[in-house]
């Protein structure tokens, strides 16, 4: 680099001498025109002197628009992504060379720095892709600039370009999410095609090229809030069950032995012995009705651990059908299986996915026989099962009988809530506390007709 500064230093000089020369033989020849050593003939040395000024000039020009044009190419080049670019440091003039030379060292260098920053972006990236967090940056007018894999699945979409698209899903989480400032946190709930979602978001910002970004982070809580309502209703269901145990059995023990006393010929009058024995009768009955009530919920706390094993889902659909065709004899109805691919496998407790399906069709059957007529046309239930693109089984269990009320869809999963007559109430709340302890989900999903999904992680 040095000899190239050599030489653009003496070009500049050679350019300001001449231009000194030419303006003193001009100065000589229209002040002076006698008397100096061009003074016989002024005029032809200071035209010479001009040409060489001009020629200079044009040297000068020459130059530095060639090396205007290599550097423009350049830039153009990595803007276009261009790595192919190269200049010949063989050809030309020394100094052409070293242009050349260092036009490549520059070029080397910026390429460098872009890989490395597509690199470290595309790092950043797959970090935010592994998060189990939701993220979502966003401008002040609602514009997206970035989302992960999460954030999208939690919202339900498949491109987010736009805060106002929320509002397809739920209107009130559009304005939310376009609303909320730094240092909020809210929760939100909203129903899309995974059913119901509870979100816990988080709001920062972020200065970015003169522009407050905001960055949201999204939490699903449901699982939250159900093992804790899960976890509580065991512990009052222990409670429960050792209580009125401890208080049933000896009263049911009792009253059995004084029915024996009651029936060997101690009691002196028929009419003392009948009344007796239909007292203890009736706590003898009670007493057991209620071991057999209490019992019935003991199951929610005495699930057995899940023993997971590989099988297909459309034999297991086909001998769930099979069996559903036999627990309401009077109902007429068709059961179809949809399974995409026919050939998928799910890892699971077979034992226990059969008690949750077969909950749902006993389910399904009974809705749909509480309000068919012999003149109504058969119900209509479909176990519809496929693979995701994050690769987790989906096994849906749907029916056209009444759908479920607003109100008693928002208690259905909690235990011994029941809108059925003599029903326990435990069917689906054990139902799910099965697909959680299988790492799995259970949800009522929105609709007209009833649809329940197991989803398997």
């Amino acid at each position: 680099m040095k000899q190239l500064t050599q030489s653009y230093l003496f070009r500049t000089v050679l350019t300001l001498l001449t231009a000194l020369l030419t303006g003193f033989l001009w100065t000589q020849t229209l002040l002076a025109p006698s008397g100096t050593t061009f003074s016989k003939h002024p005029l032809p040395w200071a035209i010479l002197s001009t040409l060489a000024l001009l020629l200079t000039l044009y040297w000068q020009q020459r130059l530095f628009r060639l090396h205007e044009r290599k550097v423009l190419f350049l830039l153009d080049a990595i803007e276009n992504n261009d790595t192919s670019i190269h200049f010949a440091e063989d050809e030309g003039g020394s100094n052409a060379r070293l242009v050349n030379k260092a036009l490549n060292r520059v070029a080397n260098i910026l390429y460098k720095v872009k890989s490395d920053t597509a690199q470290q972006e595309k790092y950043y990236e797959l970090i935010l892709e592994c998060v189990d967090t939701g993220i979502i940056v966003l401008n002040e007018n609602g514009a997206i600039y970035q989302t992960n894999g999460e954030a999208l699945r939690l919202l339900g979409i498949d491109i987010f370009t736009h805060a106002s698209q929320l509002s397809h899903i739920d209107a009130r989480l559009a304005e939310q999410i376009i609303h909320c400032r730094a240092g909020e946190k809210f929760r939100t709930e909203f129903s899309n095609e995974r059913g119901s979602v509870t979100l816990s978001v988080r709001v920062s910002t972020i200065a970015v090229r003169g522009e407050t970004l905001r960055i949201l982070a999204l939490n699903d809580i449901n699982n939250e809030l159900d093992e804790k309502e899960i976890d509580s209703w065991i512990r009052l269901i222990r409670v429960l069950t050792h209580e009125i145990m401890n208080a049933v059995t000896p009263i049911t023990s009792l009253s059995e032995t004084l029915l024996g006393m009651a029936t060997d010929g101690s009691m002196q009058t028929d009419e003392e012995k009948s009344a007796f024995s239909n007292g203890l009768q009736t706590i003898c009955t009670t007493g057991k009705g209620l071991l057999a009530f209490v019992d019935s919920y003991r199951k929610l706390t005495r699930i057995p651990t899940p023993v997971p094993s590989l099988f297909y889902v459309k034999e297991f659909a086909e001998r769930m059908i099979g069996l559903a065709r036999h627990y309401e004899p009077g109902v007429r109805v068709n059961i179809q299986a949809d399974i995409t691919p026919p050939d998928l496998i799910l890892h699971a407790d077979e034992q226990l996915v059969s008690q949750v399906v077969a909950n749902l069709l006993k389910n399904a059957l009974q809705a749909i026989h509480s309000v068919q007529t012999e003149e109504s046309p058969a119900g209509n239930i479909r176990i519809h099962a496929y693979c995701t693109e994050e690769e987790s089984i989906i096994i849906e269990v749907s029916n056209d009988g009444p759908p479920i009320s607003t109100e008693a869809a928002a208690h259905i999963f909690i235990p011994f809530f029941t809108t059925k007559e003599g029903g326990s109430g435990i069917g689906l709340s054990l139902s799910r506390q099965i697909m959680r302890i299988s790492g799995g989900t259970l949800s009522l999903l929105p609709g007209r007709e009833t649809t329940f999904r197991l989803r398997f992680q």
